[in-house]
Order: structure tokens, then C-alpha cells, then sequence
């Protein structure tokens, strides 16, 4: 742990002592040294946000050129928040102007005068570009407080028709909106149809309270359509014929089909004629039924989809019939499947290369030739696959960043930025992306890159991969595929007995070298580990683990991502891409798609693979691994070698087998470098 973390780690009470240590000398001897000065900030930050305001103000002497001294100040007016003044707040905006130090203290400062119901400085300190719904209705309030009422479509509207809660701050205003009749039934309804969208079923069941009779009735059906559509159809029988309630029921047959195609398609049997359905409500229920049958692969798949009137299908319902076709091996099918796509989904580089391969099946090959020859001078999943099938090089067209001088200056110079780069070299990475993304809104195009380039240099390697993810920018792989942590990561993988390219793709993937990323799975780290997962391989390997969050070191992480890497290979045969499956789904889902579907080829495999985030994690995994194993050895081994069919053990293409990287001329020919199936 660096020395500045150490010291962030002590409680103030340990700090204490080491004040007089640290006062007037110990500055003076000090010049305007960012190494120096960033030794010494954790110790003072820490101070000021638990210590007394002097022994904090001695303490900062000589850090007042510190890019983070603002956040010095911050944390000591955050401790007295209760008791500041007006006058001590628009000190430190004038000091700090449009700072995000500034907008820090001015949000909480806006929330403390509400607090207060002190509504005269809160309008004088409201500037209306705060962001927060809780501060935008604090602002409300303010004015029905001051005698000014709002404008209900300009000003309360655009929060009203959330499709969530709103928070407290909001009730005055939706108070005053029901008490003057502007929350009209229709408008209820209005919140109570974008709820049921978004599956919020406690919002629907509030908003019900606000209704009388019929209505009432037909909302509280709706709540109880999102918590528990198989009781709301079974309920549904006796429901009238009227739109609310035929809204109602569709909403519980597509939530319904999502769990159990067969309860749903049984009470589709029952309630198909006991309601007047329009063209777009059979559409939707009949979609939903179909897709989630295609999506499990049931045997009536195929029929079910083509059964769908034509105004019914949509994009998901026309690529679960190419995969049904595909799961069943009926290549005519999917090849009728494929020709009913919409323009824009034939362009996408997956269906060029499944038409392709479709016509391959259909012997059709020469049909198949100049569509392979096309995508083979893309680099993505798609177009390595039709590289390996025409036994050509891959195409990857490498540039270096054409970086404008004065831009370059700003970004050198730019206080936000510098604030930004110092959080990230104290490991405060929540406090440096937020800071970063301040500074971001500020800057063109062309300084935005210079920032993403100044910030790799500095080891801060996400920012590139999330700045240059489209258009020409997408040609920057040293920026985009970064060889981060290059001895760690290949003294790891050949310990574990793995490729290290494909060891950087999972980690490419999963965190972009995000050393503190946490998911909503609660996964953690560069490889986001599961805790369980990660104290299991702790104990094998011997090394302490003492809680989730020490999967934030990236030694310990990449270690033990590796192993658990290696040993879900070792499951299967050694198979990587089938790994790599196991690595995102889990493998209980893996096993129960294996046992269906065994006998397709890998390519065609990872199509119908039923997850969506599986199916794209794993192309855009292998497309990475391909990326990296040129920017490590500068060949690549064939991306097809590393497909073994399911029950065959996979072998590593040797040295002769080793593919060429190529940018043919002229490079505008290449499609826009990496297509979605390998974006980030």
C-alpha cells in the first residue's frame, strides 16, 4: 500500500501526535512538490474533516498550490454544514469558482437551506442546472413557499411522469399539484403506465390511492399484474372488458411468459376471446410467448414464430427465429429467418456472418465467398471467424493519436483535470472519476482526447478505453487494449497454466482495468470475483482473504482470477471459449445449454446461446483475446483454434499456425475497426 494510503487509513485520534511533526517546519522545507505535497494531503484531509479547524489550517500550510487544497476547505465546512452561514458558503464559491469543490458545497448547502425551510437563500443559491430531482423539487417548494406557485407542465411534469419514486422533497409539490387538480385521472394514469413498464409495482399500488371506483380497482389489478402475473391472470376472467384492464392482463401475460411460456400459453387458451383485444395487445402477448419458447428452445419454437402475424414481429422475435432455425439445425429456416431481417439488423457483422456460414451449409459456398471476403477486413469476433475460413491474415489498422498541441496545453493546465489525476494517484478513484467527468463536460473533442492520452500515460488506462470507443478512435489499440500490468498478469497466467492474451481479454471485458470496479452482482476487482468464488480459490492457494474488498488489490485479483480461469477450462476440456461462458453465466446454465445442444459447432453454439449479455461477452471476449495475443507477440494464434467442438480437447496452435496482422491499402476500406461485438 503506498505511504499516502497508509496514512488515509489512520483514525484521527492516531494523528494526533503528528501534528507538531508536521506544522510550519516541515512546509517550509518543502517546495511546490506534487510527490511531497501528496505524502502530506491524506494526513491533512484527514484532520480536517475529524480534527479541530486549526489543527487542520497548521497542517495545510504549503499545500495551498496542491491541486486538492479546495477539498481541504470542503471537508471542513461538510462538518459544520448544520451551522454554516450563508456568508461562509459564497466565500468559498468565490474562492473556488466553478469548481467542483464549489458544486459540492452548493448542493449540500441547498439541501441543508430546505432542511432549514430557509427558502429566500435557497432561491438566491439556486442556479437551475443542478442535476438532483431532489434539489429541482426543493426549488418548487421554495416558490409555493415565497408565494410564486409553478407552471405544472413546464416545471412539474417532466418529474412527474418518472417511472420511479420520487423522493420526499417532491411532496409539497405533488401535494399542491393534487390540491389545485392538476394531477388529473388521466395524468395518474399517464405515471401509472410508464410505472408498469418499468415493473414498479409499489409506485402503481400508491398511485391507486389516488383513484376512486372503477379506476382505483382497474390500477391496484395493474400493481398486482407486475408483482404476480400468474394470480392476476388467473383473476383476470372476471375482470370487465375495458381498456385499463385489458392493459392490465397484457402487462401479466409478458411478465408471465418471461418466467413460464406454458402457464403463460395455457392462459392465453383460457382469455384469448374474453377480451377485445387490439392488433398491437395480441401482438405483444403472442410475441412474448414465442421468443421466451425460442429463447428455451422448445420444440414448437420454430412454428410459434412463424405463426406471428407479420405486424407483430420485431427485432428480438426475427433473431430468436434465426436461432431456433440454428438450434435445430434447419439451415433453410435460417436462412428464410435471415432474409426477414430488417435492413439495419443485415448490416450488423453477427447476421453477415451467419448468412454466410448458412449458405456454407446449404453448399452454397460460392454465394458465401464474398461475403466472408468482406467481413474478413473487419476486426471483430465475426470478421476474425471469416478470416480463419478464408485462411487470411487478420486485418487490424493500428494508429497513433494525432494530438493537437494546443489542446494538449489545456489539458496540462486545466485545474479540474489536475484535481482529477491527483485523486487517481492517491487511489481515490470514486473521487477522481468525479472529477473527471466535471472536467470532461468543460472540454471539445480534441482536448477530451488529449485528456484520455494524459491520463493512460499516467496508468489511469479506463479513461482511454471509454473515450475512444467509437468512430476513427476506435484505430487507437495501444490506448484501447492497453498492456497493463504486463508482468503480473503473464507470471499469473503461465502459473495457472492459461494464455495470457486470454487472461487480458477477461479482464479487458470485465473491468477495462478498473482496479476498484464493483457490479451489481457484487463482483469485485479487475476480474470481477465473486467473494465466494474468490475465498474458495484463496484457501487452495494458499493466501489470506480477509474480506470482499481485498479483491481491490490487483495481484491478489488477477492470482486468483487466473485459477478460477484455469479450472473452469479444465472442466472443459480446456476449452476457452466454453470457460469463458462458464466465467459470465455461471455453470449450471452452461451445462443445461450444453446437454440441449451438444452436437452444434462452437460458432453456431455461442448464437443460441440464451442469455444475451453471455452471448455478446463471449464474442467480444474471444475477438479480445485475438487483439491481444497480437499485441503481445505481434501474430495471433487463429481465432477458430481456439473453438474447440464441445467434448474436444482443446490444443493450442503452435508457432507455424500463427496468424499475420495486416492493414491492407487503402485502409479506408476496413469497416470502422471494432464493430460492436468487440466495442467496449
Amino acid at each position: 500500500m503506498p505511504a499516502a494510503m497508509r496514512t488515509m487509513a489512520l483514525p484521527f485520534r492516531l494523528l494526533a501526535g503528528g501534528f507538531a511533526a508536521l506544522v510550519l517546519t516541515t512546509a517550509a522545507a518543502e517546495r511546490d512538490d506534487h510527490a511531497a505535497a501528496r505524502e502530506r494531503f491524506p494526513l491533512v484531509w484527514e484532520a480536517a474533516q475529524h480534527g479541530p479547524d486549526r489543527a487542520w489550517r497548521k497542517l495545510a500550510v504549503g499545500l495551498e498550490h496542491y491541486p486538492l487544497f479546495p477539498y481541504l476547505e470542503l471537508a471542513a465546512l461538510e462538518r459544520r454544514k448544520s451551522e454554516l452561514t450563508r456568508a461562509e458558503v459564497d466565500a468559498f464559491l468565490a474562492r473556488w469558482p466553478d469548481s467542483l469543490p464549489a458544486e459540492l458545497l452548493r448542493g449540500e448547502f441547498l439541501a441543508e437551506l430546505a432542511r432549514r425551510a430557509d427558502w429566500k437563500d435557497f432561491v438566491d443559491l439556486y442556479t437551475g442546472t443542478e442535476r438532483s430531482t431532489e434539489l429541482r423539487c426543493a426549488a418548487l417548494a421554495a416558490h409555493l413557499a415565497l408565494g410564486a406557485p409553478p407552471d405544472f407542465a413546464r416545471d412539474v411534469e417532466p418529474l412527474w411522469r418518472s417511472a420511479k419514486p420520487l423522493p420526499a422533497a417532491c411532496d409539497p409539490v405533488v401535494d399542491w399539484a393534487r390540491r389545485t387538480g392538476e394531477l388529473t385521472a388521466a395524468r395518474i394514469w399517464q405515471r401509472i403506465d410508464a410505472a408498469a413498464q418499468a415493473g414498479q409495482a409499489e409506485l402503481v399500488t400508491t398511485l391507486a390511492g389516488w383513484l376512486d371506483g372503477a379506476d382505483r380497482a382497474a390500477a391496484e389489478r395493474t400493481a398486482l399484474a407486475i408483482r404476480d402475473p400468474a394470480a392476476a391472470l388467473n383473476q383476470a376472467a372476471s375482470w370487465p372488458d375495458a381498456p385499463h384492464a385489458r392493459a392490465a392482463a397484457v402487462v401479466a401475460f409478458v411478465r408471465l411468459a418471461r418466467r413460464d411460456s406454458d402457464a403463460a400459453e395455457a392462459q392465453w387458451n383460457a382469455l384469448a376471446t374474453h377480451f377485445a383485444w387490439d392488433a398491437e395487445q395480441r401482438g405483444r402477448i403472442l410475441r412474448a410467448i414465442a421468443v421466451q419458447r425460442a429463447a428455451s428452445y422448445a420444440p414448437d419454437a420454430l412454428t410459434r414464430l412463424a405463426d406471428l402475424p407479420d405486424d407483430a414481429d420485431d427485432d428480438a422475435s426475427r433473431e430468436w427465429r434465426v436461432r431456433a432455425a440454428l438450434a435445430a439445425q434447419d439451415w433453410r429456416a435460417a436462412l428464410a429467418g435471415l432474409e426477414r431481417m430488417t435492413p439495419a439488423q443485415q448490416t450488423d457483422a453477427r447476421w453477415r456472418y451467419l448468412r454466410a456460414r448458412t449458405l456454407t451449409k446449404l453448399d452454397r459456398e460460392n454465394d458465401a465467398a464474398p461475403l466472408f471476403a468482406a467481413l474478413a477486413r473487419e476486426a471483430n469476433f465475426h470478421g476474425f471467424l471469416a478470416a480463419d475460413w478464408l485462411d487470411r491474415p487478420y486485418t487490424i489498422c493500428a494508429r497513433d493519436p494525432d494530438l493537437d498541441a494546443a489542446a494538449t496545453a489545456v489539458v496540462r493546465r486545466q485545474p479540474d483535470l489536475a484535481r482529477a489525476f491527483e485523486f487517481f494517484a492517491l487511489g481515490r478513484l470514486p473521487e477522481a472519476r468525479r472529477e473527471w467527468d466535471f472536467a470532461l463536460a468543460k472540454l471539445d473533442a480534441r482536448e477530451r482526447r488529449a485528456a484520455a492520452v494524459r491520463a493512460s500515460e499516467l496508468g489511469w488506462y479506463d479513461r482511454a478505453v471509454y473515450t475512444f470507443n467509437q468512430g476513427e478512435d476506435q484505430h487507437l489499440y495501444a490506448l484501447r487494449f492497453p498492456l497493463a500490468r504486463r508482468d503480473a498478469i503473464e507470471r499469473a497466467a503461465h502459473a495457472a497454466g492459461i494464455d495470457p492474451a486470454w487472461a487480458y481479454a477477461i479482464i479487458r471485458a470485465e473491468s477495462a482495468f478498473t482496479t476498484d470496479a464493483r457490479s451489481g452482482a457484487d463482483a469485485y476487482g479487475l476480474m470481477q470475483l465473486l467473494p465466494g468464488t474468490a475465498r474458495q480459490l484463496a484457501k487452495v492457494e494458499k493466501v489470506s482473504f480477509s474480506s470482499p474488498t481485498a479483491l481491490f488489490d490487483p495481484d491478489l485479483n488477477i492470482r486468483l482470477g487466473t485459477r478460477y480461469l484455469a479450472a473452469l477450462a479444465t472442466r472443459h476440456d480446456g476449452s476457452p471459449w466454453l470457460a469463458t461462458a462458464a466465467y459470465d453465466a455461471g455453470e449450471d446454465p452452461l451445462g443445461r445449454w450444453i446437454e440441449a445442444r451438444d452436437a452444434l459447432e462452437p460458432d453456431f453454439f455461442i448464437e443460441t446461446i440464451p442469455y444475451k449479455e453471455t452471448r455478446e461477452y463471449v464474442a467480444r471476449v474471444l475477438a479480445f483475446s485475438v487483439i491481444y495475443d497480437w499485441r503481445l507477440t505481434g501474430a495471433a494464434q487463429p481465432l477458430a483454434a481456439r473453438l474447440p467442438r464441445i467434448g474436444q480437447a482443446y490444443e493450442p496452435a503452435g508457432d507455424a499456425a500463427r496468424k499475420a496482422v495486416v492493414c491492407p491499402a487503402p485502409a479506408s476500406v476496413e469497416t470502422a475497426a471494432v464493430s460492436s461485438s468487440a466495442k467496449r
